[in-house]
């Protein structure tokens, strides 16, 4: 058995030192902390490592299904976290400019960003360019014998729409 235990369905009030204080009733405790979003606040659970594995054991028999700030709490053995397997390597996702297909060519939609291959505004996925391809993924930026599709026309859509969206902002302001 592990020593590390993950502690869920916490409330969003706990802290580490509660957290650390509540499990050092059973034995002694390594380490304790509550997982937390980039602003601070509590995503509901959080990891406890005592220093013993009949400590931990007794701490799940004692802390499973037990209220605090009227919410049950799950405990149980932590399990090693699987790192989700990427074909991209390390690269960031969800950002403009960067979605890719199954294939790993780009596909159209790059947010505002000003590149061409999708109509902007956040068009993932749908193409908008005149070449019919072979659904690789090029689809949007090339015509099936490998010509480029136009990207001066695409270039025009799209400040076209932005010149229309400022005006209509412009309006509204007004």
């Amino acid at each position: 058995m592990n020593k590390r235990l993950y502690v869920g369905n916490l409330s969003y009030n706990v802290n580490d030192r509660e957290l650390q204080d509540l499990f050092s009733q059973v034995g002694n405790v390594v380490y304790a902390k509550v997982i937390t979003r980039t602003d601070g606040k509590s995503k509901g659970f959080g990891f406890v490592e005592m220093s013993s594995e009949e400590e931990a054991k007794a701490a799940i028999e004692k802390y499973e299904n037990f209220l605090l700030y009227n919410r049950e709490m799950k405990v149980n053995e932590a399990k090693a976290q699987d790192q989700p397997k990427s074909n991209y390597g390390n690269q960031r996702r969800g950002s403009y400019g960067n979605h890719r297909n199954s294939s790993g060519y780009r596909g159209s939609g790059s947010g505002f960003s000003g590149r061409t291959g999708g109509s902007g505004f956040g068009s993932r996925g749908s193409g908008s360019g005149s070449g019919s391809g072979s659904g690789s993924g090029y689809k949007s930026r090339y015509s099936s014998d490998g010509s480029s599709s136009g990207k001066s026309d695409l270039n025009q859509k799209l400040m076209k729409l932005r010149k229309d969206l400022n005006s209509k902002l412009d309006k509204k302001n007004t």
